[in-house]
């Protein structure tokens, strides 16, 4: 009983995380009302989650800030050629096309983590979790809705930067995990992220919407909450599931963050659910499911054996 629940703590963060960022509309929304564009409201977010990690690893172990300078490469591909490129070509996808179809683009993450991690990790190729990453690719074209809109190769090519961009972060924070600690794969992380992004944000027009709000004190607590919620609590949950899920399977489990962010449109800006985006949260649902059940029969339907934890 000890060991089963022990083993589902690292889903259960996946999950979370996919649940705080799915929330990242709210925030981005608000925000948007003061002026930011997205670029600009990424870079916010990532400079504040860096601050907060680097508090919170001053806390729990100054010795965390050490890290070998052959690793700082590692850690420059998780900041730029993640959380930055990923981000970039993600806003960049939604002004060249639909935004349903720049984030269908986006969540071919899975695909890319699984072909890496075979790849790079000699993970299974198992039969669970094809049929996990069918299911959930379908679940999020039909939540997200997909036309083809403006659809160029150049947009493609950039839609698809993106999911790999995405992907890339487990790739990356499994290996950095071997050698350092959650907190400090994710504090050097949004320390890189956040010095790249202060090159395309154009710092001094945020200074000046910053310094013609309203309310600054509002401001600033929402600037806060936005990298609590959207950035340290998700990225800092998803590297503690990565230490006990395959990168394969927590790139699948992650794709509820869109059925998350439906759920939330409906609830907070009473967005309508068709019933496409009904059947598409099932099928992520299943999905999560699939991946996450404990066979208690040796074998398969048809004698193929499966292990308990493919």
């Amino acid at each position: 009983m000890f060991r089963n629940n022990k083993t589902m703590i690292g889903p259960l963060l996946i999950i979370l995380a996919g649940c705080f960022w799915g929330s990242m509309g709210i925030f981005v929304r608000k925000l948007g009302e003061y002026g930011f564009d997205s670029i600009q409201i990424v870079s916010i977010r990532v400079t504040l989650a860096a601050l907060i990690f680097a508090i919170v690893l001053f806390i729990k172990d100054r010795n965390g800030f050490k890290i070998s300078p052959k690793d700082i490469p590692l850690f420059l591909g998780l900041g730029f050629g993640s959380i930055l490129f990923f981000t970039v070509c993600y806003f960049t996808a939604i002004t060249m096309m639909s935004l349903s179809t720049a984030a269908i683009l986006l969540y071919t993450s899975p695909i890319w983590i699984m072909l890496m991690s075979v790849l790079f990790f000699h993970e299974k190729l198992t039969g669970r979790k094809l049929t996990a990453l069918a299911l959930a690719f379908a679940g999020c074209v039909l939540v997200s809705g997909i036309s083809g809109e403006g659809m160029t190769a150049a947009g493609l090519f950039v839609g698809l930067g993106s999911g790999l961009g995405y992907g890339l972060y487990s790739i990356l924070g499994t290996i950095a995990l071997r050698k350092y600690s959650s907190y400090t794969v994710t504090t050097y992380t949004f320390i890189f992220a956040a010095v790249g992004s202060w090159i395309i944000c154009r710092p001094a027009d945020m200074y000046g919407k910053f310094s013609n709000a309203a309310d600054h004190c509002f401001l600033i607590g929402l600037c806060f909450l936005t990298a609590l919620i959207t950035a340290v609590i998700p990225f800092l949950a998803y590297t503690l599931g990565l230490e006990s899920v395959e990168a394969s399977k927590a790139g699948i489990i992650a794709t509820i963050e869109p059925m998350v962010a439906t759920l939330i449109g409906m609830v907070v800006f009473a967005e309508p659910l068709t019933l496409m985006s009904g059947l598409g949260i099932l099928l992520i649902l299943s999905a999560v499911v699939i991946l996450n059940l404990k066979k208690e029969i040796g074998k398969l339907p048809g004698g193929e054996k499966d292990e308990q934890t493919d």
